[in-house]
């Protein structure tokens, strides 16, 4: 094969190169619990663990940052088969009513972002498909917590708890040092 010139100085001579994002099944060693059906040939599905509304706003200063107040969302308990990613019945699981409008959500598993990596957490396409959109931020190597994004509704939706939401994908990275930040453990 035959580098373009251009590209050359930004390839390793000697390096092979075998894509930047890893496994489902690397994934899936770095996240708990799953189920089989959270495993993407690209990543791992992460599933809704609660909901929660800004109440009090927050600051980010040069010196440090504080987190809002916020309050937890309580789901409805409803019956029916709307499918939650689980078997397909949601039997007594909570149902979420959203409005539109922004919210804060918590994943239900556990991540630990390997040496050498970087995460990214991107929204499943049902939630696009639904008017919503969920934002993250760059999870560094070393970081391990039940991590949060930022739900952004456009349009009134229903979010049974335990569905899959989001999928966290990881790439090879270099890094100086690891996550030890304020967020290290979160949630846990």
């Amino acid at each position: 094969m035959t580098r373009s010139p251009r590209l050359a100085s930004y390839i390793p001579v000697g390096r092979v190169h075998q894509g930047m994002y890893r496994s489902g099944s690397f994934v899936a060693s770095h996240v708990a619990p799953t189920r089989a059906d959270q495993h993407q040939p690209n990543g791992v599905d992460l599933t809704l663990d609660a909901v929660f509304e800004q109440r009090d706003p927050g600051r980010i200063g040069r010196d440090g940052k504080e987190v809002g107040d916020r309050q937890a969302r309580e789901p409805e308990t409803v019956g029916g088969t709307v499918d939650a990613g689980t078997d397909g019945e949601d039997g007594d699981a909570g149902t979420y009513y959203l409005e539109e409008g922004s919210y804060v959500v918590r994943y239900g598993e556990t991540i630990s972002i390997p040496e050498g990596h970087v995460g990214f957490v991107y929204p499943r396409s049902s939630l696009m498909r639904n008017s919503c959109m969920l934002n993250t931020a760059v999870w560094d190597a070393g970081y391990e917590g039940r991590g949060e994004g930022l739900l952004q509704v456009h349009h009134d939706v229903e979010l049974v708890d335990g569905a899959r939401i989001a999928q966290l994908v990881l790439a090879e990275a270099e890094h100086d040092g690891e996550y030890d930040g304020t967020y290290q453990g979160e949630n846990l």
